[in-house]
């Protein structure tokens, strides 16, 4: 960054880590609200993300859809495909170990994977910004404003989950089935339904992380597989489970990125944030913000 300042350059890795940031974390609540209600580790979650990026290319670029209604068309699909990926993968499963129930998720996700290959080809796909292109200067350092559709998109589903969580009669069931599903089944919620409400749920969340990611960082077939590791990385440093720690270990873990790739090397950004994770799992194997008694619990 020839002509720079310093003290700017460290502001650019910091924009663009909580950019990068706010991507794991919205992958790592994916894998916390099927992982709350299962304990199962949804490893196809990184697909989702992959999904809603493609099919919002199909939507708004092939079939020229006005931007909004692309958005929901391609949410819906992709619910639609966690949704059928619970009822005929997990479902006819439901009294297998959690163990065999990760492996489906990895036959799943390849699955998918190929399916895209098959469908997009192996090229990557772009998506014109939601807004304007150029970027514009702050305290030294270029923001494009895509940038800021993902950080308030990801600040808004954050909301949405708290307030679905929290507020609603739904949500509070959902709660109840992580926390006990028998006692949940007796007091007379569907824990089934719960279930397959979290998958359409997760697949919903990761939709939306592809579709804001792509317009600037294009999207191909397997790119799915990349963000679904480092959106676990941040879910599994966060504390399985902790819905924000999941957000502010997504935060950390693309600031650690950023930060390596400017200052050491781009070469290096992946290995750091692995480390740090692996060193957190050393030291606090329930995560930053998780609690050892309930992963004893979870039996995990």
């Amino acid at each position: 960054m020839e002509g720079i300042s310093f003290s700017s350059q460290l502001i650019q890795y910091a924009i663009t880590g909580v950019t990068v940031g706010s991507i794991y974390a919205l992958v790592a609540i994916g894998f916390n609200i099927i992982y709350n209600v299962t304990e199962i580790i949804n490893f196809a979650q990184g697909e989702f993300v992959m999904l809603g990026g493609l099919f919002m290319v199909f939507f708004a670029t092939v079939m020229q859809i006005p931007l909004l209604l692309a958005f929901f068309l391609t949410l819906t699909v992709v619910i639609a495909i966690g949704v059928m990926m619970e009822r005929f993968a997990i479902f006819p499963a439901k009294n297998a170990s959690v163990l065999t129930m990760i492996i489906i998720t990895i036959a799943c996700s390849i699955l998918l994977k190929g399916a895209a290959m098959y469908g997009w080809g192996k090229d990557p796909f772009m998506l014109a910004p939601f807004s304007d292109r150029k970027a514009f200067v702050f305290v030294g350092a270029a923001v494009f404003p895509q940038s800021l559709w993902i950080l308030g998109t990801t600040l808004i589903v954050v909301f949405l989950l708290t307030f679905f969580y929290k507020r609603t009669r739904f949500g509070r069931a959902m709660i109840a089935s992580s926390d006990n599903p028998d006692a949940a089944q007796l007091m007379g919620i569907d824990v089934k339904t719960m279930v397959m409400v979290s998958f359409g749920l997760s697949a919903a969340v990761g939709a939306v992380a592809g579709i804001v990611i792509t317009p600037i960082s294009l999207m191909e077939y397997d790119r799915g597989a990349l963000l679904g590791l480092k959106g676990f990385g941040a879910a599994v440093l966060g504390g399985l489970g902790h819905f924000y720690g999941a957000v502010l270990a997504g935060f950390m873990v693309g600031l650690m990125e950023s930060f390596c790739a400017g200052l050491i090397s781009s070469g290096y950004k992946d290995a750091a944030a692995l480390v740090v994770l692996l060193l957190v799992l050393f030291l606090r194997p329930s995560g930053l913000f998780g609690s050892k008694e309930v992963m004893k619990m979870k039996e995990f």
